[in-house]
């Protein structure tokens, strides 16, 4: 039997939740290192750019 296109994009969608479920619940707990240099990437654009918006917007104002 052929289901419709929206039932096999559930399938996948709940699929993928009990991949990411089962991965989660095997004793990862913490954050990896991955994690903190991405952190620390993000929270370094966002600190290095702050000072140029607040002027860009303070000389637009």
């Amino acid at each position: 039997m052929v289901r419709p296109i929206s039932e096999e994009i559930a399938g996948a969608i709940l699929n993928n939740q009990n991949d990411a479920a089962s991965h989660y619940d095997a004793g990862q707990q913490g954050f990896s290192t991955e994690d903190i240099i991405w952190a620390i990437g993000i929270w370094s654009v966002i600190l290095t750019l702050s000072p140029v918006i607040v002027f860009y917007m303070l000389m637009i104002a």
